[in-house]
């Protein structure tokens, strides 16, 4: 993009109102535009469109290329002609109205849309698109996006659409909402700038349109081109190429020569997956497997191994390490080592183009934007195999890769269990291992890694563990051993994550560095994920980080947000708040996304299900509830928190951990 004008936009489109609303992407310089009864701004509309068009300005939005741009293209294509035909702005609004309506029915039918991006009379960049939230795993609304970038207002749409509009009150109340969004738009698009410029250098570079593009996207389009130059197969033909199957016997698709399994717990494992025949078309939890070592549960399924010890602290030290060990592009080296490839792709082509990608990454400083791009099509390679929109579409070819890894990655763990007898498993993922183990048994356990390795031909990436924390397999923080960094290193590091552990001792500098996961996650978390009630994660960081007592961490906090939790309705459900004022019930239905927080002087929030009346408590037992969904600044005590559910649920979290049953018994080890 151009150093020139672009804009944030936003429609509203109403039975008999249309409203667009676009803001500068840089200066706070706004323009509106209002089709409804008593105005009609159609031809100022079609005429700052033109002007867009004709001087390259580019619209910025929220899922704008599936709806957005397909009423812009509509009201180029029509706007003057509905002037001119229709006259009453309330019957040109009901026009858009209907087009609007009619892309909505065809986005939930699967339909495809009229306007295609590459047809589009103004370039777009979909800020939803760009960050993949039309993800089924990552789905979230602009209102869930404004929650999770604690936006002050994040209320919906006061006006439903199918409202007729009459007075100027109700289209400044459109305004107004309309303006809240275009302006989180723009705040979106601010912390996106990083993944645009991106994709903003790929675009120029391989001629390919790759701004609104999801990671997968990338990897998919880049791979297509690089492939079809390699295989001499136009990109159109490749892209209809896909190999479809019913059943996938896994057992067939077993390296036979490979593993090696000397315990019947992990023989019983191999010859579960052995004799194992899956239906395509219900892979998805088909199949569950839990194998029992050193009183250690490990699920295994079709997508990867996940497992871990008993809720705990686990310490370095007193003659013990913590060891951990992650495969080197686990799935991609797969692929490559044992020319695996979807059967509808010459797989030496495929392989050997999926090992370049790979090579070359090893070759280039992770500060050359192209390591980041061989890292997304190493790591969004083998999902595509899975996608049946993707012409990678072959599910025995994850199988192969997922199965296969999966007994790989078990076999380390068994290998390393008897060569060690004294060994802890700690816990066991999907590309990795944490043990415990004597520290006089630290060259043995590299020799049996070593040994796996040359077995396999895959590598290993070791580090140690200073504590691990664990409240499951998918809740735990991981404390890397103290390392010494340059004093540049470490002024950048204390900038971007305040939250580690940090020490000078004269001209040294040294930082311990956290991995936080699950419920304990609290720093940088991606935007699509539920950051509900910060404060109670970071009470329980600081205390088993540094032990500062949790009463300490609420007493030094006071952010609003960080007290907040969010929640979205699904299904057959709807949010309903109940208060009592002298003791007579009064209801209020509350939106499909609300943000609260716990208060002394509050009211219950409910899920209640529309068929039966179900109700369920959102926070159960006696706490109320104060929903927040507009922001409002007070004086700290006048938001009444209840500060003793936060500590309660610090307490309770600190005493699984600690295995203890009340906060009397935590000790500040």
């Amino acid at each position: 993009m151009s150093k020139q004008i672009h804009w944030v936009i936003d429609y509203e489109t109403l039975k008999n109102c249309t409203i667009l609303c676009a803001e500068h992407y840089k200066e706070d310089i706004e323009k509106h535009f209002v089709i409804a009864r008593g105005r009609n701004d159609i031809l100022q509309l079609v005429s700052f469109l033109e002007e867009c068009r004709d001087n390259n300005q580019w619209h910025i939005s929220f899922n704008g290329l599936a709806f957005d741009s397909q009423i812009t293209e509509f009201i180029l294509r029509e706007g003057a002609r509905m002037y001119y035909e229709l006259e009453d702005p309330e019957l040109i609004a009901n026009e858009i109205y209907k087009i609007a309506q009619n892309v909505i029915e065809r986005q939930s039918m699967g339909i495809f849309l009229e306007y295609y991006e590459r047809s589009m009379s103004i370039r777009n960049i979909d800020v939803f698109k760009l960050n993949h939230w039309d993800n089924p795993a990552k789905r979230s609304s602009l209102k869930w996006i404004q929650y999770s970038m604690d936006w002050h207002n994040i209320k919906e749409m006061p006006i439903h659409h199918s409202t007729m509009i009459t007075t100027e009150e109700q289209i400044t109340e459109i305004l107004t909402y309309c303006r809240n969004d275009i302006k989180s738009t723009k705040n979106i698009f601010f912390l996106s700038k990083n993944q645009i410029a991106l994709r903003k250098s790929l675009t120029e570079q391989y001629g390919i349109n790759l701004y609104s593009a999801s990671e997968p996207k990338i990897s998919r389009s880049l791979f297509l081109q690089f492939l079809s130059k390699r295989t001499g197969i136009r990109e159109y033909e490749l892209k209809q190429l896909r190999t479809h199957r019913e059943i996938i016997d896994v057992g067939s698709i077993i390296k036979p020569d490979f593993f090696e399994f000397k315990t019947k717990e992990f023989q019983d494992m191999y010859d579960k997956f052995s004799n194992l025949k899956i239906r395509v078309e219900s892979l998805k939890g088909s199949f569950k497997y839990s194998l029992k070592h050193k009183g250690v549960v490990t699920d295994l399924a079709l997508g990867g191994v996940h497992g871990a010890a008993r809720a705990g602290i686990y310490r370095s030290g007193n003659g013990k390490l913590i060891v951990t060990a992650d495969v080197t592009s686990f799935y991609p080296m797969l692929a490559i080592l044992n020319g695996w490839a979807p059967a509808h792709l010459p797989a030496d082509v495929f392989c050997e183009l999926y090992k370049w990608f790979f090579d070359e990454r090893v070759k280039i400083s992770k500060k050359d934007i192209r390591n980041y791009v061989y890292k997304i099509i190493l790591n969004s390679t083998y999902g595509l195999s899975n996608e049946e929109n993707s012409f990678l579409y072959d599910p025995e070819m994850t199988m192969r890769i997922t199965v296969n890894g999966q007994l790989t990655l078990m076999m380390l763990y068994e290998m390393i269990s008897l060569g060690l007898p004294t060994s802890v498993p700690l816990m066991q993922n999907t590309d990795g291992l944490e043990m415990m183990i004597d520290e006089q048994d630290y060259e043995k356990y590299m020799e049996i890694c070593r040994q796996w390795e040359s077995m396999t031909n895959l590598k290993l990436e070791h580090d140690f563990y200073e504590q691990m924390f664990i409240g499951d397999v998918n809740n735990y923080i991981a404390v890397y051993k103290e390392k010494s960094v340059d004093q540049l290193t470490y002024n950048e590091m204390k900038a971007s994550n305040p939250h580690y552990a940090y020490r000078q001792q004269g001209g040294n500098y040294f930082v311990k560095v956290t991995k936080c996961k699950g419920r304990f996650e609290f720093h940088d978390l991606p935007l699509h994920k539920n950051k509900s009630f910060l404060i109670i994660r970071k009470a329980i960081y600081n205390y088993l980080m540094f032990g500062a007592p949790p009463e300490e961490t609420l007493k030094n906090n006071r952010n609003i947000f960080d007290y907040c939790g969010g929640v979205k309705i699904k299904g057959d459900w709807f949010f309903n708040e109940v208060c009592y004022k002298k003791g007579i019930r009064k209801d209020r239905k509350l939106q499909n996304i609300v943000r609260y927080y716990v208060s002394h002087n509050g009211c219950k929030i409910l899920k209640v299900n529309k068929l039966d009346g179900r109700e369920i408590n959102l926070v159960s037992g006696r706490w109320l509830q104060t929903e927040f969904n507009e922001f409002e600044e007070k004086d700290w005590k006048d938001y009444g928190i209840n500060e003793s559910y936060y500590l309660d649920q610090v307490y309770k979290e600190l005493s699984h951990i600690e295995g203890t049953s009340n906060k009397n018994q935590l000790s500040l080890f």
